[in-house]
């Protein structure tokens, strides 16, 4: 019997090359492989859906969940996860010292429903106080003018939302000011030059999210993984495929991390970073599934909501087929 040829668009990741370089094989499936940047996955995902596997933003999939409209069904297979508090940038002119300081500011996003601009805003609210409400919020592209939202959102009284003036990028307007401060998944060029009129909001992001954590245990998610529905539906063998997949190309990465023999990242002190994820998050600190993220989950859903991007509250076991939400154990 043939199997399913399907297209299949990811970022190239340790986690994902096993599938990529068919180390892992998926039961019943002829991949195609694309390996794109994020942005581009998402834009042609979620307004043409041309992918039948596509890694996808928690946020826009949660948008088009809460609204009945989204083209896919979710898979608790969460390819990117990030602490966002290294994402907050200001103009070291600007008087920020604090993230309290940024009550009554100008703050530039790349689309405000980003997945990154959501939990940026739940670390303000929950840690420090500062509703959105309270800050002015300038929508435009990183580096290059002019990116629209891939998904209209209405967002609710009170919100201020200004778009970027014609012609002008986020990263030039916090270099003069005109912003005091960027929420941005992606350095702005200015912060990589090492440009003195731009850093981090906090000193050591790295020590406060693991403050955060040690507090929460929350290691906040970005991405999940969805299935156009119509393929879902002619092929309810094919979710669990999929996750199973996933689960164990994630784990022939993390055994390559784990040997020392050679480092298997470019990048010194990668074994000592690894011990200390361990310690503080346990040995699947990556995890996948439903169960051991539904805490995860049900803050973004959360926050997703009070911010005005869905429509009504979705409980966590909406965004995913029933075939994922348990796993089969010997």
């Amino acid at each position: 019997m043939s199997k399913l040829r399907l297209s299949i668009a990811v970022g190239d990741y340790d986690r994902t090359r096993p599938l990529i370089d068919g180390t892992v094989q998926i039961d019943g499936v002829d991949p195609v492989f694309m390996t794109l940047d994020p942005e581009e996955i998402f834009f042609r995902a979620f307004r043409h859906a041309e992918f039948d596997v596509s890694e996808l933003s928690l946020s826009s999939f949660s948008v088009k969940t809460a609204r009945d409209d989204c083209p896919y069904v979710g898979m608790p297979v969460f390819l990117s996860r990030a602490f966002r508090h290294t994402s907050f940038y200001v103009n070291t002119g600007a008087g920020i010292a604090r993230p309290e300081d940024l009550r009554g500011k100008r703050v530039g996003v790349p689309e405000y429903q980003l997945t990154a601009c959501v939990w940026g805003r739940a670390i303000l609210k929950d840690e420090y106080g500062v509703d959105p409400s309270e800050i002015t919020w300038v929508r435009g592209g990183i580096e290059q003018p002019g990116r629209p939202e891939k998904i209209a959102v209405d967002l609710p009284e009170g919100t201020r939302l200004e778009n970027a003036p014609e012609g002008r990028s986020l990263s030039d307007l916090l270099l003069s000011g005109e912003i005091d401060a960027m929420l941005t998944p992606r350095a702005p060029s200015c912060f990589d030059r090492g440009d003195p009129r731009v850093g981090w909001l906090f000193a050591d992001p790295v020590a406060v999210a693991k403050d955060y954590y040690a507090r929460t245990k929350l290691f906040p998610i970005m991405h999940l993984t969805g299935l156009r529905r119509e393929i879902a539906e002619a092929h309810p063998w094919l979710p669990g495929a999929l996750l199973k997949a996933f689960s164990e190309a994630k784990a022939v990465a993390a055994r390559k991390l784990s040997d020392t023999s050679a480092t298997k990242v470019t990048l010194p002190f990668v074994e000592e970073r690894l011990q200390e994820a361990r310690i503080l998050m346990g040995p699947d600190f990556w995890s996948y599934g439903y169960g051991p993220n539904r805490e995860t989950l049900d803050v973004f859903l959360k926050h997703h909501h009070a911010q005005g991007l869905s429509p009504r509250q979705l409980e966590a076991a909406e965004l995913f087929h029933p075939a994922t939400l348990e796993a089969h154990r010997i």
